[in-house]
């Protein structure tokens, strides 16, 4: 059986490294927002290419507070890609707010960059851009979009630690959110998060908001959260994250082996001179999706669906999102993700393509 993901594999390697990490952690006697913490975001704010990283305990957790630290007035509303997982419109509704969604490019499965203007009204105030499956957003376009309109600019980079627009790493063009779940490209041994801004201010709201308001201990000036990135978690991460760019590396190599020997009866994902992809995520889209996933069982593969309900047709968003997205519903009725994890061979990748390969519906 080629398994989806294994995270005992995955990790399997940095044991040794986490046990010594874990022992430093437990000898400290320091075991909140301690000295790990401080390093890995320190680590990872210059990984990224910003001025700060805050570290937090979740990637919704992230969105929440980056939405919340902006202080936007009652009745904003924020444009998000329809067919992002539910954490991305969560967190805008958490906050109160209103979700605009806007169709996605339906070969970069991204919010289409050419339709946000036309959503835009008075009471827009953000765009939150999903880097979705570790391919970045058309960011030129989004850019200036936010300047022509005065619009903050928040990045979900859940799916794309590492990812690059025209050499810039996402997570710098804005205010960036990070998941650290164990099943990403950087993911901990539990839930972590982070946020990266280059603004000192807004830095600071970021570290009270997550700390019960609390700038000063047991003095609180914001509504704030129990947020912690946690210590543990920071020290597992800052060990990962010295390999990040291996574990990209290798999932870019897998990638390459399926777009070059796929077969044309399915749709592979783009590639462009603009964007550097980190493939969190390997999707394919088939007409015959699930035939398509049973078949792959059925010779030892197994496969996932990122997502197979899109954000309008969640029974949680019925009494919030309004109007049909055809593009995203497409998207979702027909997407396949395929094993590309850092434990997969090039053996792995070939078995399955010359399988997928043999694939015919009648």
């Amino acid at each position: 059986m080629i398994e989806y993901e294994n995270l005992k594999k995955v990790n399997e390697k940095l044991f040794s490294k986490y046990r010594d990490s874990f022992d430093s952690f437990i000898r400290s006697g320091w075991y909140v927002l301690g000295e790990q913490v401080s390093q890995f975001e320190k680590d990872f704010s210059s990984y990224v290419n910003t001025d700060y990283c805050i570290g937090v305990a979740s990637g919704l957790d992230a969105l929440i507070l980056s939405i919340d630290a902006f202080d936007f007035p009652v009745g904003t509303e924020i444009i998000v890609p329809s067919n992002t997982y539910i954490a991305t419109i969560l967190a805008i509704v958490r906050n109160g707010f209103k979700p605009i969604l806007v169709e996605p490019d339906i070969k970069t499965y991204n919010i289409d960059s050419l339709k946000i203007e036309e959503k835009i009204t008075k009471n827009t105030k953000a765009i939150l851009v999903v880097h979705l499956y570790g391919k970045a957003c058309d960011m030129d376009v989004i850019c200036d979009i936010a300047q022509k309109y005065n619009l903050r600019i928040i990045e979900d980079c859940a799916q794309a630690h590492g990812a690059k627009y025209k050499g810039q790493k996402v997570g710098s063009f804005g205010v960036g959110c990070f998941s650290f779940y164990p099943t990403k490209n950087l993911g901990a041994l539990g839930d972590a998060g982070a946020i990266t801004c280059n603004d000192e201010n807004y830095m600071r709201k970021i570290k009270s908001l997550r700390n019960y308001g609390s700038s000063e201990k047991y003095f609180n000036d914001d509504l704030g959260y129990n947020s912690r990135l946690d210590e543990i978690q920071a020290g597992f991460l800052s060990i990962k994250l010295r390999i990040l760019d291996d574990i990209t590396n290798h999932k870019r190599y897998l990638a390459r082996l399926y777009i070059d020997n796929l077969d044309e009866k399915f749709i592979k994902p783009v590639i462009d001179n603009d964007n550097y992809d980190v493939y969190h995520i390997f999707n394919i889209r088939h007409e015959q999706r699930d035939k398509l996933k049973q078949y792959l069982l059925e010779n030892n593969i197994k496969t996932e669906i990122h997502y197979p309900v899109s954000p309008n047709k969640q029974k949680s968003m019925k009494n919030i999102i309004d109007g049909n997205f055809i593009i995203s519903e497409e998207i979702h009725r027909t997407t396949l993700s395929l094993p590309i994890s850092y434990f997969h061979t090039k053996n792995d990748i070939n078995k399955i393509i010359n399988i997928m390969n043999k694939f015919n519906v009648v």
